[in-house]
């Protein structure tokens, strides 16, 4: 699905009525209520603040992988306590977020008790934007790190064929005068998605994100996507912190690398069968009650300094103007995921 391009009429919803929109959806396509719940809340929540590659764009990818038997939709998360300050998660097959849902309150128990935990999810599919994993994390004053690996799609720095995965990184800290300070990036040179939206949209890419399936260097997104593949960011820097993802999220967890599964047999399967890594910090063991109180003057300094915005501050300004004006949604947008309801 697009992302509301400017030539098409829209429509404002509330975020209550896109995540009920979105919630009937996964029903209607085979997931229990618990998964529904989860994954309409974190597409409605990318749509309200601006993500929009994570968004309803996603909802076709999610119902093909669906449709294909290549993620199950029933699946029960099974979480293990196997440690004073480790939790592990085997998803069976499910989407990670329901996995990340069922462990929340025992890592958090971990992470105030010990000062830090561990929560590695395996068996899983995570097809979503990675900041809405760590910021209820900050919101409850806990520094939050978590990074997860994608399907096969990036040539690391000096190869010479694609190995690793978009691979994005996400963290949270709270901070005692405002929103908690959210980044979310991926270690390719532009996340996947975008390349899925400027390819459907006919724009070019900057130079630097990808080469064609000649692995000569373009700018075309359908040639990256059409047997091309991305580069990382920032040459041996992006490939290196790409190589630790990789690590934590599935050597650490036990789930699989990026190019250790083969969905050729499930045609229509979109969704990245991985692992996950969380990291989760009570910041005030080592801070003395006042990281909050740190993390602001840093931002101080930062504004001091000529920085204007500050990762997230995009995010916050669309979710503030979608809660008060609605969501826009292009209409034929919403026709079709109201079709997909069974409307």
């Amino acid at each position: 699905m697009r992302a509301n391009p400017a030539d098409q009429s829209t429509r404002a919803v509330s975020l209550e009525q896109l995540t009920d929109l979105l919630r009937r959806i996964f029903l209607a396509h085979g997931t229990r209520a618990e998964v529904a719940e989860v994954l309409a809340e974190n597409c409605a929540s990318a749509q309200r603040d601006g993500s929009h590659s994570h968004g309803i764009f996603r909802i076709p990818g999610y119902l093909s992988s669906l449709a294909s038997g290549w993620v199950d939709g029933k699946a029960v998360p099974v979480v293990e306590d196997v440690g004073a300050a480790f939790v592990r998660v085997d998803a069976g097959g499910g989407f990670a977020q329901p996995a990340l849902a069922a462990a929340r309150a025992l890592l958090i128990d971990k992470a105030r008790s010990a000062g830090i935990a561990v929560l590695a999810i395996r068996n899983s599919h995570h097809f979503a934007a990675l900041w809405p994993d760590v910021e209820p994390f900050a919101e409850q004053g806990l520094v939050a790190l978590s990074m997860v690996n994608s399907m096969t799609c990036v040539v690391p720095h000096g190869a010479r064929q694609p190995l690793f995965g978009t691979n994005p990184i996400a963290f949270a800290a709270p901070r005692a005068g405002g929103e908690p300070v959210v980044f979310d990036l991926a270690t390719s040179a532009v996340a996947h998605g975008d390349v899925q939206i400027a390819a459907r949209e006919g724009r070019l890419l900057p130079a630097g994100m990808g080469v064609d399936r000649d692995g000569q260097p373009t700018e075309e997104p359908r040639a990256i996507l059409e047997g091309g593949a991305l580069l990382p960011f920032g040459g041996h820097k992006g490939s290196a912190l790409s190589m630790m993802v990789e690590l934590l999220a599935a050597g650490l967890t036990g789930g699989n690398f990026s190019f250790e599964f083969d969905w050729s047999k499930h045609p229509g399967a979109q969704t990245p069968w991985t692992g996950q890594l969380l990291i989760v910090i009570d910041p005030d063991k080592g801070s003395g009650q006042s990281f909050a109180q740190r993390s602001e003057e840093l931002v101080r300094q930062l504004h001091g300094a000529g920085q204007e915005r500050l990762p997230g501050d995009r995010r916050y300004s669309e979710r503030a103007r979608s809660m008060a004006h609605g969501i826009s949604i292009a209409q034929t947008d919403l026709e079709r995921l109201q079709a997909l309801a069974g409307h």
